[in-house]
């Protein structure tokens, strides 16, 4: 009982983002820039603790749009008519979302500033050393464009049904990271055979509890595999 009802929890926390993202275009407008620090992010030496602040300063901003837009919905069903609180309460809700973008903008300074400064600094080379972060940079797109992938196509929930597979996108993603962490070891092979088992397992039981359907867990696969495999391939 307790884990069918934290499942549903999780299932409508992310059909929320999945709204949001559906019907709010300043949120479209936030992913988007979200996504292109998270790419940019790879051509910089940026250590744990600076990834670890751009995240969380992303995720701030997202979550000051997805509370201003639950805001303003549930103060537009009590009627469209003219109130002064609610526009007291929408006006400070949105004041919410522009401190967070402001800070966004701050962070981003101190955190890529002194790094522009040296045009001639080995970018890519400090990825190369740097596998780990490469993998979370790649989950995180993966998991970015799967949550974009079923607000295009308004199809099912994210844990039941959607296009692609979620879970799939990201056990192969995994899967992929792994391959390419381990191909310099000595059990290389056995390694990346057994990750890939692990990520098969997961997508057929998507499709075992009627879930996903085929096509769904095989475009997560391909979704995870295409993301990681350019990461790896252009900056490992």
């Amino acid at each position: 009982m307790y884990r069918r009802s934290t499942l549903k929890s999780f299932t409508w926390a992310f059909e929320g983002i999945v709204h949001v993202l559906r019907t709010q275009r300043n949120m479209k407008i936030h992913f988007a820039i979200a996504f292109a620090v998270i790419v940019a992010s790879l051509f910089f030496d940026l250590s744990r603790l600076e990834l670890a602040v751009l995240l969380v300063t992303v995720s701030f901003v997202l979550v000051a749009e997805m509370i201003n837009t639950a805001v303003e919905a549930a103060i537009d069903t009590f009627g469209t008519a003219f109130d002064p609180m609610a526009k007291i309460a929408k006006d400070v809700a949105a004041g919410a979302v522009l401190i967070a973008a402001l800070n966004a903008l701050a962070v981003a300074y101190l955190v890529f500033f002194d790094k522009l400064e040296d045009p001639t600094h080995k970018l890519i080379t400090n990825v190369r050393h740097s596998p780990a972060h490469l993998t979370v940079i790649a989950l995180v797109l993966v998991m970015l464009l799967v949550i974009l992938g079923k607000a295009i196509f308004h199809r099912g929930t994210p844990f039941h049904g959607g296009m692609p597979s979620g879970h799939s996108a990201a056990a192969f993603a995994g899967w992929t990271a792994i391959t390419y962490v381990s191909a310099s070891t000595q059990h290389a092979l056995l390694i990346s055979f057994l990750a890939f088992i692990m990520a098969f397992l997961v997508a057929h039981s998507r499709v075992e509890s009627g879930i996903h359907s085929v096509f769904e867990v095989f475009a997560g696969a391909v979704l995870g595999i295409l993301v990681t495999t350019i990461l790896f391939q252009l900056w490992f």
